[in-house]
């Protein structure tokens, strides 16, 4: 378990834009950042990345969040596995206490899973360079292939022994739990309670999702065995559709370069990476997927698939092409030489002369797809005309309209047919694409388990503008008390734990005790205090479990700022240090010198208390942002998102006052409201019991409305004149 103060240092180290840009391609837009959002197949970006509140977020599907809750959700990683994921990126050692025997046995099956198989890939890499075997045999293999000693660590490639269970027995007297042995695909289940390896006396190629988990493996037989190749059955972290050989050390050269290179097998990418071609990645041996092309097209629009001379490949490999035309990629073709694969033109020719061969040879797809297909229909009607109704299919895939037209246009000058007859049978076929596509959705909606049709529970949301609040849910052990004035209360509720939420640990207003001495109180600790005062508590469960995480949080906030101020003292000795040094190396009279210093004091001291304020202001949202429970972490997210912000245009002559500049007027505003609701609950409640009332019990409550009545006036009046001595 990670300790508060490390926690802390994560989510106040981790930059949400440098955590994304490592899955997604992103563009400036404005202040923030924009891009194809992961979570969901899309054409145009609507995924965005808002540095000033460390959050990401999508307009289509409503997924995103803070580093953590991105990496959680992205990677389906554990909280823990987040903020180590997190740990590691930003170089910053983890403090943790050891796992109880219970809480290991709670550890989640996928988490076991990347466990067993980094514990297995150590043993082969092991196996490579520390046995006789692997030495002789393993390595040699990758000699033989060309693969230099740095390539083969950059791939963490490794040679599991020629024996029955030699990793099987290993890890198993490590300790490591059998059964994940046999659920990873690593090794056969005996059933006389053992098992064999499932690789053994195989090369072995480790396969990582795009954050650098190994989630399979593919082992290559270095005998005379009819499968040269034998792969990683797919399981609860391995879904061969959704993943590409080598896209862990490739996205950044993907993106940097602006293009992505698209190959067949394993050889092929480790020999493109070698040659200097590292923006290179495999479908492994599958035909191409939807799940694979949109992983490409986070990182890139552009793709050139190389393909070796075999026609008869080429023909079978044309519809995974018209997927990534569907996507909106550029799509390109490289023909190789014949008798050439990726893998071999990589290792018998130099950079440059691959960088030549490329720049000569790259064309584009449909004249590519023409050009093969036509090889024998010249003389042919029957033929050239099913050539001609395969490329519009393709073109028809196409999402842009302008990209279709040029296409449509090159290619009636190329196959010297009419174009407005193409134009027309484009139209036909994504008219039938269409209709194709409703009626699949109707289908998959039709049919399969009538229970599965049933309404599913939705997630813990807090309700939005679309959703109806007097039914809110939540997950997180608390029974929900319903009420029938959930509607009135609900906004003035939401209001104020929002502002908790945004700003809990910020200074808000002085105050005095017993003794008379004064302190400061947090906007945290006011909003408890008045809640006290009047015995108020949230209605709403999933308010009131954000309020009660809320007050967890700040009762840790003393070490974590302590270990916050010393690291912020440690920056104002180094500035202050590097100032002096500064002054000292110019020829100042002493009165000059000392104006120096009285403004470099000045400088150091706002720095500190700026880092300060923004470190309170920030540290409450951080923490339930990135909350291991998941209702508080997404509800809170909601809660401090801002959809709508004002245009530069509005802003540029005048300054509005801040959110945060008008708090000491808006949070009593909002206590008040929320107390003037519940007295309006009150009422309502009064009335509608008056209707059953004998006369002594009527003139009671007469007396009690009018009561509650004139205490909502006073509230009236009094909301707006209550004036606190700010803080902020």
């Amino acid at each position: 378990m990670i300790d508060k103060a490390t926690v802390a240092q994560i989510l106040d180290s981790a930059n949400i834009v440098e955590v994304v840009s490592d899955f997604v391609s992103l563009k400036r837009r404005g202040s923030g950042f924009v891009g194809l959002c992961p979570f969901h197949n899309e054409k145009t970006p609507s995924f965005s990345v808002s540095p000033a509140r460390n959050y990401c977020h999508c307009f289509s599907c409503g997924k995103g969040g803070s580093p953590v809750g991105f990496m959680m959700e992205l990677e389906q990683m554990s909280y823990v596995e987040a903020l180590k994921y997190l740990a590691q990126k930003y170089h910053i050692e983890v403090h943790e206490r050891e796992l109880t025997d219970k809480e290991r046995e709670e550890q989640t099956e996928r988490e076991s899973m990347l466990v067993i198989n980094e514990a297995a890939n150590k043993h082969f890499e092991d196996n490579l360079y520390n046995t006789p075997d692997g030495k002789e045999i393993g390595l040699t293999y990758f000699a033989e292939r060309g693969f230099s000693a740095a390539t083969i660590k950059k791939f963490r490639l490794g040679y599991s022994l020629d024996k029955r269970n030699d990793l099987y027995s290993t890890l198993v007297k490590q300790g490591y739990n059998p059964k994940y042995l046999i659920s990873t695909g690593l090794c056969i289940d005996d059933n006389r309670g053992g098992g064999f390896d499932r690789f053994k006396g195989r090369a072995m190629f480790p396969v990582m999702n795009v954050a650098g988990k190994i989630i399979a493996f593919g082992g290559r037989t270095l005998k005379n065995e009819p499968a040269k190749y034998v792969n990683s059955p797919e399981s609860v972290i391995f879904k061969k559709s959704r993943e590409l050989y080598g896209l862990f050390q490739a996205k950044q050269a993907i993106v940097k370069k602006g293009k992505c290179f698209l190959v067949e097998g394993y050889a092929d990418v480790i020999s493109m990476h070698q040659a200097g071609f590292d923006n290179t990645v495999a479908s492994s041996g599958t035909s191409l997927t939807e799940g694979q092309i949109s992983m490409i097209h986070r990182f890139t629009e552009n793709v050139t698939v190389l393909y070796d001379g075999d026609a008869a490949g080429i023909k079978a490999s044309l519809r995974s092409i018209d997927l990534l035309l569907n996507e909106g990629l550029n799509i390109k073709v490289l023909l190789l030489p014949d008798g050439h694969d990726p893998d071999s033109f990589a290792r018998s020719h130099s950079t440059s002369e691959i960088q030549a061969y490329i720049d000569e040879n790259e064309t584009d797809f449909i004249q590519f797809k023409m050009q093969i297909l036509l090889e024998g229909a010249k003389n042919d009607p029957i033929k050239r005309s099913a050539v001609i109704q395969d490329v519009v299919k393709s073109i028809a895939v196409i999402p842009n309209a302008i990209t279709r037209s040029v296409y449509t246009k090159e290619c009636a000058s190329r196959l010297n047919i009419d174009e407005s007859l193409l134009v027309a049978e484009i139209a036909k076929v994504i008219e039938q694409n269409k209709k194709r596509e409703t009626e699949r959705r109707q289908r998959e909606k039709q049919g399969g388990d009538p229970q599965q049709q049933q309404p599913q529970e939705q997630p813990d949301t807090v309700p939005t503008a679309t959703t109806t609040p007097a039914e809110p849910e939540v997950k997180v052990g608390i029974t929900p008390q319903r009420s029938n004035h959930d509607a009135i209360l609900y906004p003035h509720e939401r209001e104020l734990i929002r502002y908790v939420v945004k700003y809990g640990m910020a200074d808000f207003c002085e105050a005095v005790d017993d003794e008379g001495n004064t302190f400061t109180l947090n906007l945290l600790q006011y909003v408890a205090n008045e809640l006290s005062i009047d015995r108020m508590s949230f209605s709403n469960p999933l308010f009131a479990a954000i309020f009660k995480a809320a007050e967890e949080v700040a009762e840790q906030f003393g070490d974590v700022f302590n270990h916050f101020y010393h690291t912020v003292n440690h920056e104002a000795e180094q500035m202050r240090l590097q100032g002096i040094a500064e002054i000292q190396a110019m020829q100042l009279t002493m009165a000059e010198i000392e104006s120096h210093e009285n403004e470099l004091n000045e400088k150091i001291e706002a720095y500190k208390a700026g880092r300060i304020r923004n470190f309170k202001v920030n540290f409450l949202e951080k923490q339930l942002c990135s909350s291991a429970v998941d209702a508080i972490r997404e509800a809170s997210l909601q809660l401090i998102y801002e959809k709508h912000q004002l245009s530069r245009i509005h802003t540029k002559y005048n300054h509005l006052p801040t959110e945060t500049e008008k708090l000491t007027k808006l949070i009593p505003e909002a206590i008040y409201n929320w107390k003037s609701a519940l007295l309006l609950c009150q009422i309502k409640d009064l009335q509608q019991q008056m209707a059953t009332m004998d006369e002594a019990q009527m003139e009671q409550a007469i007396m009690r409305l009018q009561e509650l009545f004139k205490i909502r006036s006073e509230l009236a009046k009094y909301l707006g004149d209550r004036v606190v001595n700010p803080k902020l």
